[in-house]
């Protein structure tokens, strides 16, 4: 969730008894930092106490350079963090060997290691990321994702099958990601045996997401059909430097049509740019999976919360009444 996710959307969730995390994506060290201190001070939490929420990193952002990579990490791992998400890179072992050390030269005490997520969009990544880097929480994305992720992942509900079936017992937790909006998506996982999910799009349209309220308003106007997987809005910024096979998934404009239909480029980014600074829906970047459809009002990252946890226990006393016939 780069751009949309800072430490206001990452603190309320948290505090609501999910699990916040601060999209990075671009962000400055400073930034990091002042979206670090933001979420501290609305949780209430002095300099010295363990900040409850989690930071997600593109590993090839850290990977172009590893110095400044490194500061990027120590902002977060400095602030005491509960957790580190990493995706999208070719070296992400190595990320995790420094969060690693650093945890055992900063003297952390047992039990308040960093948690280590890492996403993933194939059975061969998940064993990697099991086998070789010993992941805390494993990650599955699947197609029906909104912003970035493999083109050629599987859906959600045949990828999370696929990797539950190689998951050893003492395996990592496994969460699920990919157009999940409501809490009967939530209760259907579970029961299909993960441990948990991740919501995007739904975080979106919070009174705390960092999203300008035009974007907002396109997202609680889409619906599923609306989305549509592209490179045109990297095109369009010039963030082309995600590994190969990564696209996106957003609103359907005329961004993506001018692209699809040859347009210059450099016409495309221009009418991009001006779109971008006018806040023209017809052009500008809006992030989104399939779940669109069923995000229908801007809320508070809390009331949205308790609504999904509200929404699935009751799907799943529906499944426990089934089971007791």
């Amino acid at each position: 969730m780069a751009g949309a996710s800072g430490g206001a959307l990452a603190a309320q969730t948290s505090a609501a008894g999910a699990f916040g995390f601060v999209g990075a994506g671009y962000m400055t060290p400073s930034r990091i930092q002042d979206e670090l201190s933001l979420a501290r001070a609305q949780l209430l939490l002095s300099d010295e106490d363990p900040l409850p929420i989690g930071v997600g990193y593109l590993a090839w952002q850290l990977e172009k350079d590893p110095p400044s990579g490194v500061d990027l990490l120590d902002v977060s791992l400095s602030n005491r963090v509960q957790a580190i998400w990493l995706a999208f890179g070719n070296s992400i072992g190595r990320w995790i060997e420094y969060i690693r050390s650093y945890d055992a030269r900063s003297g952390r005490e047992r039990g308040r290691k960093t948690l280590i997520f890492v996403q993933v969009s194939s059975v061969k990544e998940a064993l990697i990321a099991i086998q070789d880097w010993k992941v805390d929480v494993l990650v599955a994305q699947g197609s029906e994702s909104g912003g970035h992720g493999y083109s050629a992942t599987l859906p959600l509900l045949t990828l999370v099958p696929s990797i539950l079936a190689v998951l050893p017992r003492d395996g990592p937790p496994l969460l699920a990601a990919g157009g999940l909006s409501t809490g009967g998506h939530v209760a259907a996982l579970l029961v299909l045996g993960v441990s948990g999910v991740v919501l995007g799009t739904r975080f979106l349209v919070t009174e705390e997401s960092c999203y300008n309220e035009v974007q907002k308003k396109v997202l609680v106007m889409a619906s599923g059909n609306d989305t549509v997987r592209t490179t045109a809005f990297d095109r369009a910024r010039g963030t082309l430097d995600w590994p190969e096979g990564v696209d996106g998934r957003a609103i359907y404009n005329k961004t993506v049509a001018d692209v699809d239909g040859g347009v210059d480029i450099k016409t495309v980014r221009e009418n991009f740019n001006k779109a971008t600074q006018d806040r023209d829906p017809d052009r500008m970047l809006v992030w989104a999976g399939t779940g669109v459809d069923l995000v229908t009002e801007i809320q508070t990252a809390q009331d949205v919360v308790r609504e999904i946890v509200a929404d699935m226990m009751k799907h799943l006393s529906f499944v426990s009444t089934l089971i007791a016939t």
